[in-house]
């Protein structure tokens, strides 16, 4: 049995941890050669625990085609992955389920002009993997990423995102993207301040994007805290876009985060 389960991971070597905040980490690991992904889908990370292993699930930030695979994770106070992760340094050992996994992929999407990623948290952990696949911007005539977190200083990524006009392979498609930060708790120049079902309903959204929202051209990706997608998607649904399945085209594809 023991064996059975080793050979479904490999065992990965930390190359960097960066601390933002109490709270928030990014790491990356070395990826194997024969580690494939999707932009938008997770890795399950490990460690061994007594006898056993203890796993989570942690969307990979990573472009498809990185030498090596990055990580952005909320801490969770009491959580034992977490009390791992807090700890972690370079040069350390994690483990990584050979299997990637997730629907949560742009590309289920058969139709419509404009992207627009809603997200909390580690919910921009996907989306950040996706914005640097040329195919998605070749894909979409018009991108929103819009991040919401409760302060300032939990916008880790507005520099990265910035930078991506000079990403070598999607620098030239940047001027289709529409970012917008969220901060929940204070005010913040630049940064909206409502929740995003909130934002949504009164207009700002849509103005801060500069885009025309409608059914038959915008698409929904929503990823974060249960209770944003929960509340976003019926947010949504009141203003008349409906849930994405594989025989049903729709208008909105969710994914669970923090």
């Amino acid at each position: 049995m023991q064996a059975a389960a080793e050979a479904k991971f490999t065992e990965e070597a930390v190359l960097w941890v960066k601390q933002h905040t109490p709270k928030l980490l990014t790491f990356a690991i070395t990826r194997p050669e024969a580690y494939r992904f999707s932009a938008g889908q997770f890795s399950r990370l490990g460690f061994r625990d007594g006898a056993g292993f203890i796993w989570r699930a942690y969307s990979v930030v990573s472009a498809e085609y990185a030498d090596t695979l990055e990580y952005f994770v909320v801490l969770i106070e009491g959580g034992p992955m977490s009390a791992r992760l807090a700890q972690l340094q370079a040069g350390d050992s994690i483990l990584l389920d050979k299997t990637a996994f997730g629907f949560f992929l742009p590309g289920r999407f058969t139709d419509g002009e404009q992207l627009v990623m809603l997200s909390t948290g580690s919910g921009i952990a996907p989306f950040l993997s996706m914005l640097q696949q040329p195919a998605v911007w070749e894909r979409f005539r018009h991108i929103g990423l819009v991040h919401s977190v409760s302060y300032a200083k939990e916008l880790i990524f507005s520099q990265h995102i910035n930078d991506l006009i000079h990403h070598p392979l999607i620098g030239e498609y940047t001027g289709k993207l529409s970012y917008q930060p969220v901060v929940t708790r204070e005010n913040v120049a630049g940064a909206l301040n409502q929740r995003l079902p909130q934002l949504l309903q009164n207009g700002t959204l849509v103005t801060a994007l500069d885009l025309t929202f409608t059914p038959a051209q915008t698409r929904f990706m929503l990823c974060g805290n249960p209770a944003m997608v929960a509340d976003t998607f019926k947010a949504l649904l009141d203003m008349g876009y409906s849930m994405h399945r594989n025989r049903i085209p729709g208008q909105i594809i969710m994914e669970n985060g923090f």
